[in-house]
């Protein structure tokens, strides 16, 4: 259920991002905002939220997921919209949005979802099936030249 609630969290930041980039500024239609969302959602939430963010923490999270959410604009963009100025400052505007409201979202991933996670790896580290020992001996040599008299 938490993840549900990020996912609309994320959803509803992008509308507003690409309304306020793509359709407030420039005209877009509502079917270009609402599909730049979802996929910039979906996107973000499965690379960022979910692989970048816990292996490399918030800061560089949210350097990628600015990268992230301007490269999906510009792509798309340059197939659904019209002019090179609104893809250009459309994408820079809604990414810049989205990546100032994701500080906050990853506050709320790291605080209700980490805890869940912790407890799940501390189950995991403890295997008692795979306790390896080292062994530690003198090195002997066969043929015995190197006895110590």
């Amino acid at each position: 259920m938490e993840q549900v609630k990020v996912i609309i969290m994320k959803l509803i930041v992008c509308l507003i991002a690409f309304w306020i980039g793509l359709d407030l500024l420039f005209d877009a239609t509502l079917s270009d905002i609402v599909s730049f969302a979802v996929t910039t959602t979906v996107i973000t939430y499965i690379i960022a939220d979910r692989i970048l963010l816990p292996r490399i923490g918030k800061r560089n999270t949210l350097m990628a997921e600015f990268i992230l959410a301007y490269v999906v604009v510009w792509i798309f963009g340059s197939i659904l919209l019209d002019g090179y100025l609104q893809i250009a400052w459309g994408s820079v505007i809604a990414a810049g949005i989205i990546t100032a409201s994701e500080v906050f979202v990853h506050q709320y991933l790291l605080k209700h979802i980490s805890a869940k996670n912790s407890e799940r790896k501390q189950h995991r580290r403890f295997r008692p099936g795979l306790r390896y020992a080292t062994e530690f001996a003198e090195e002997q040599d066969p043929r015995g030249k190197n006895k110590k008299d």
